[in-house]
């Protein structure tokens, strides 16, 4: 995921008092704005940057929707250090009026947002803070700056493999559920064929060891191999049992505290997923009480046009917002009926169907997933490589057929 004076004393002073005023003004008016959502709709809140990938107007979104709630993303640390929170690396949160503007908008069509801490990239303020009080006291400027009554830790590498990292975040975690009553947290991890990895197992157990208990502990299913919906259930599924037997959960209790945070359209390891995928998904989801589903992000909901940037874009058919109707089914409203889309080829091809992938090359690293087409049959990388030819005896590459 995510994925940038002349004046004398005096003068200088006024305004700068001056600005304060306003920014707490703002704040003051932030958090009083509009009504606390029911906790399915912070549950379903799918991942919106504000500032980043071409931002979708909320309110439009919602309309179009009915989806009341969005996850803005990502609060990291600052980009030249430091343990005090900011948009993207770049925007101090303390003198933020642009993303107070969009949660503003929301509120006053009557939505809410929830807030991510972390994400792919970026310096997390958990490897920064000094400890989890410091890492609580960050993010609480943020819940106290926008009036949140909802929070999201995204938890992925490289903090995530972190212990130290993870004890600031998780400590953090804990910190802010008790001092904030009421606060929505959910914990979002990696997801595998096997649940999550040995990472993300070693975070259960801390959790545990720290008596912590969010919300939800969700898994984000793609990026690693999957292919469409029956591999995320089969991945929901075994992570249903990982929480049973790393937390000491029974099923319902489990089922109740998992959540699922896919991805819309082709991956970034050109993995594709569909309605149809995300529809078998929800039915899953519902149909085991599970307490989450959102996905990585409604900047990307959007059919692709002249630019096919994954960023901004699905690069499979769709309407405009199709994948966020899924997320306010889950938390219960009927979304507004449009038109199917036109069925066409993706924009990408998918791997294994075409040689129009680059042709291998014997002086270029590849990371697992990447496609390249060697005497006249597509392959897919199965894990980094460098030099290894396809069809060789490594058996690095999976030869997906004749193109």
């Amino acid at each position: 995921m995510h994925r940038q004076r002349i004046a004398s004393v005096v003068a200088a002073a006024a305004v700068a008092a001056g600005a304060a005023l306003a920014i707490a003004g703002h704040s003051a008016a932030s958090a009083a704005a509009g009504t606390a959502l029911s906790s399915n709709w912070y549950a379903s809140a799918p991942y919106l940057m504000p500032q980043s990938n071409n931002p979708p107007d909320p309110v439009a979104v919602m309309a179009a929707t009915g989806q009341k709630a969005f996850q803005l993303a990502f609060i990291l640390a600052p980009s030249g250090g430091g343990c005090t929170p900011t948009w993207d690396g770049t925007s101090a949160v303390s003198s933020d009026t642009a993303v107070a503007g969009v949660i503003d908008r929301i509120r006053a069509a009557g939505g809410d947002v929830s807030v991510s801490v972390g994400g792919y990239g970026g310096t997390k303020l958990g490897q920064t803070c000094a400890n989890p009080a410091d890492t609580a006291a960050a993010y609480q400027q943020v819940i106290d700056r926008y009036g949140l009554r909802a929070i999201d830790f995204d938890l992925e590498e490289p903090e995530y493999e972190n212990d130290a990292a993870m004890t600031n975040e998780l400590g953090a975690a804990q910190i802010l559920q008790r001092n904030n009553p009421g606060l929505f947290v959910s914990v979002t991890m990696p997801g595998t064929s096997a649940g999550t990895g040995w990472f993300g197992t070693q975070l259960l157990d801390k959790a545990k060891g720290l008596g912590f208990t969010p919300d939800n502990f969700s898994i984000m299913p793609f990026d690693g191999g999957f292919s469409g919906a029956a591999s995320q259930t089969a991945a929901l599924e075994a992570f249903h049992t990982l929480l049973m037997n790393h937390l000491g959960w029974d099923s319902a209790t489990a089922y109740a505290h998992e959540g699922f945070s896919g991805m819309n359209g082709k991956s970034d390891a050109a993995e594709y997923f569909y309605q149809s995928d995300f529809q078998t998904v929800l039915d899953y989801a519902t149909g085991h009480g599970l307490g989450r589903f959102t996905f990585w992000s409604v900047n990307r909901d959007r059919a692709c046009g002249a630019s096919a940037d994954n960023g901004i874009c699905s690069n499979v058919p769709q309407n405009d917002w199709d994948f966020t109707k899924f997320t306010a089914r889950f938390a219960g409203a009927t979304p507004p009926v449009t038109t199917p889309p036109v069925t066409t080829p993706p924009t990408t091809t998918p791997p294994g169907n075409s040689c129009a992938a680059a042709p291998w090359n014997a002086t270029t690293a590849y990371t697992g997933g990447a496609v390249v087409s060697y005497n006249g049959h597509s392959w897919t990388a199965k894990w980094w490589t460098y030099g290894d030819i396809p069809g060789g005896a490594a058996g690095v590459w999976t030869d997906n057929g004749a193109c």
